[in-house]
């Protein structure tokens, strides 16, 4: 028996190494599947995930499925409970609740779309650049971010929204204006751990332009964490533009956004339950649906939180 046989009686032991080298790495499509697989695991994601499916096919399509239009008035039906005809009832000047709560999913949506795009652009470009070029750069650009850090939220937007008059156009530019230096902040952070890994490095020796290097070795790395900070914010800007039309600072009548529904209902709670409930149900869903799944994206894109 050679030095390199196992004694007999006991199972050889094969290097656990040689055999990773030996078997090939498993492709994209595999990876894929497995982090489907992985997502699939827990109910909660899939409710998460049919429930975000039900809100953006709502909004997509809700016009097509409404049975009368949103603005239409009917003085003679004012506060109607639900019925056959009225399946969410109608509110103070007989305008048909379900036809308005869908159209309220439409611009829910939009309005979280285009925040979100220019903040998570807005964000990630002072960012990256704060985070890559530092010094001097570095300090002007944090100093302006802290600048909008240092008010509450929302207390910024309404005072930006108060002054540049209450719509849903003055809405969008006060959450962008709010909402841009958390991903600002996010992304430095992530570019500034990144800057100096060998192969930023050694595309800096090659000549690597500063756009390229941002664009392909960056930004790949930056994205997983701008998808779950993006996707746990869309509930949070549906809330905070319900929030300002509550206000008298958002959307005007008779826009059918939730949040104003709710502050004409306001005077109605106690004689017609349905005139607040039925917006505040579907603010309450579309915004839990998507905090879960912002929650199952988490879980599932960051590395540190993987099940093995």
């Amino acid at each position: 028996m050679t030095a390199l046989e196992p004694p007999l009686g006991e199972p050889a032991l094969i290097d656990q190494a040689l055999v990773d080298a030996i078997e090939p790495l498993p492709g994209r499509s595999a990876r894929v599947l497995r982090g489907l697989r992985r997502f699939s695991t827990s109910p909660l994601n899939l409710i998460a995930l049919v429930l975000v499916s039900l809100v953006v096919f709502v909004a997509v399509f809700g016009s097509f499925f409404a049975p009368f239009p949103p603005e239409q008035m009917a003085l003679l039906d004012r506060l109607k409970p639900p019925s056959g005809t009225y399946l969410f009832g109608t509110d103070d000047y007989g305008r048909d609740l379900f036809s308005r709560v869908l159209s309220g999913a439409r611009i829910s949506l939009e309005v979280a779309g285009i925040v979100l795009s220019v903040s998570v652009v807005t964000g990630t470009v002072v960012g990256a650049v704060a985070g890559l070029f530092g010094g001097l750069v570095d300090e002007v650009l944090m100093r302006v971010t802290d600048l909008f850090l240092a008010f509450p939220a929302l207390i910024l937007a309404a005072a930006i929204a108060a002054t540049l008059g209450a719509d849903l156009s003055t809405t969008v530019l006060a959450l962008a204006t709010v909402y841009w230096p958390w991903y600002a902040r996010l992304v430095r952070g992530q570019v500034l751990s990144l800057r100096e890994r060998d192969y930023i490095v050694a595309a800096r020796a090659v000549g690597v332009r500063t756009p390229r290097l941002i664009r392909a070795h960056l930004l790949p790395n930056v994205l997983p964490l701008i998808i779950m900070q993006a996707s746990l914010d869309v509930g949070y800007v549906i809330l905070a533009t319900s929030e300002l039309s509550f206000l008298g600072l958002g959307a005007q009548p008779p826009t059918p956004e939730w949040g104003a529904m709710l502050t004409d209902a306001r005077a109605y709670l106690r004689d017609a339950w349905w005139y607040p409930t039925f917006p505040g149900l579907a603010l309450a869903v579309t915004v839990l649906a998507f905090n879960l799944l912002g929650d199952a994206l988490r879980d599932w894109l960051d590395p540190r939180l993987r099940s093995r």
